[in-house]
């Protein structure tokens, strides 16, 4: 029988606009507390924890080797530690193959970000781009999402109508989640009368800063008695990154969304997205997101986003029941917040929120400009 790896814990603090009175060790030991109360998990070299994963980065933590300051709150000294500076949810992949390799087989995950106190993210994203042709045009993830954006519109007869409603729905799912950011209520036209960011992005469409943390605790089938009697299966996890210049490929082809999508479906053994999967969590920077990502893991044919949404699709197939990463999760960390929300949903511990019958769930994620970098992962109890 094939090996599985499981999750059995997670922490997290709630998704806040400005934690200035908080350090990153203050926001990760709530975190690393709440994991070792759920699970009595020890940092024995026999049975503990003996690898330990950080999610966190250089530029947005203002600091070289932002990982450093981490090692004390997170329990890692004297033990392998490695830090992914990547979306976090290329975390869960990381330690899925540590397990199922035999290197380890029980794996603390943590990550944390504070978005508040750059001076602007947008100089932070700038960094991303070459240093010769694109980063001195300014070119941010901001402005380089709005080309997309205005291509995606174009192509699949989304309206600022439909951006406006799931901008209003994000904000109406997050009040049944307690650890989603706090956001203003508003209406459809709130969000079409908001300033515009980048021609065709208006503020609202566009996910908010915010600061947050989280903990996983991950072993293998093995040893997940010994944690929890309720764990969550990580049975398929698939990644792809499109070409790195931007008129190297078609902005809405979905390209690295869709070869993601089908190496962890094909890792799960799910042939039929829509029948298989009960629950979806988009990780959507911006509204326009949404409807595209859905496209790209199957949801709906490639250019239909406009229809779908008239169809009713993002209640259909439970898209982003926490609020989705358009009401407010840093950057790094949406992929960590969509695979929370697949874990609470899945053992039936989403409050108000909670799908009925829930048996697998898909969490995406993705980094970089214009849906660049791309990650899926499949859940199962």
């Amino acid at each position: 029988m094939q090996k599985r790896v499981a999750i059995c814990a997670v922490a997290q603090i709630k998704n806040d606009p400005n934690l200035w009175y908080a350090r990153f060790q203050n926001m990760l030991l709530e975190c690393f507390e709440g994991i070792m109360s759920q699970t009595k998990v020890s940092f024995d070299m026999e049975k503990g924890i003996r690898t330990v994963i950080t999610c966190s980065d250089d530029v947005w933590d203002a600091r070289t080797i932002s990982d450093n300051g981490m090692t004390d709150v997170v329990g890692a000294h004297f033990r392998g530690e490695e830090k992914m500076s990547q979306e976090s949810l290329n975390g869960l992949g990381y330690a899925m193959a540590s397990i199922l390799s035999g290197h380890d087989d029980v794996i603390l995950y943590m990550g944390h970000m504070k978005e508040s106190q750059t001076e602007s993210r947008n100089m932070c994203t700038n960094l991303a781009f070459d240093p010769f042709y694109c980063r001195p045009l300014g070119m941010d993830f901001v402005n380089v999402n709005a080309m997309q954006a205005r291509a995606y519109l174009e192509k699949s007869g989304v309206t600022e109508k439909h951006l406006a409603k799931i901008v209003v729905r994000s904000r109406e799912k997050a009040k049944e989640n307690p650890f989603a950011r706090e956001n203003e209520p508003i209406k459809e036209d709130d969000v079409i009368k908001s300033p515009l960011l980048a021609d065709p992005l208006r503020q609202l469409h566009y996910y908010p800063s915010t600061d947050w943390a989280f903990g996983m605790l991950l072993c293998s089938e093995e040893r997940v008695k010994e944690f929890t009697d309720k764990p969550v299966w990580i049975t398929g996890y698939g990644s792809c990154m499109d070409s790195y210049f931007l008129g190297d490929k078609d902005l809405t082809s979905n390209f690295s969304l869709k070869h993601a999508t089908e190496r962890a479906l094909k890792k799960a053994g799910i042939k039929d997205v829509k029948k298989d999967i009960q629950l979806f969590e988009l990780c959507d920077h911006a509204a326009y997101q949404l409807p595209m990502w859905a496209e790209g893991i199957g949801l709906t044919k490639e250019g239909n986003g406009g229809k779908w949404i008239d169809d009713g699709g993002m209640d259909e197939f439970n898209v982003n029941m926490s609020g989705g990463m358009l009401n407010g999760n840093p950057l790094l960390l949406g992929g960590a917040a969509r695979a929370i929300e697949c874990f609470y949903q899945l053992r039936g511990e989403a409050g108000k929120r909670q799908v009925k019958g829930v048996k697998r769930a898909l969490a995406q994620s993705t980094y970089g400009a214009a849906g660049q970098h791309q990650a899926v992962v499949i859940f199962e109890v």
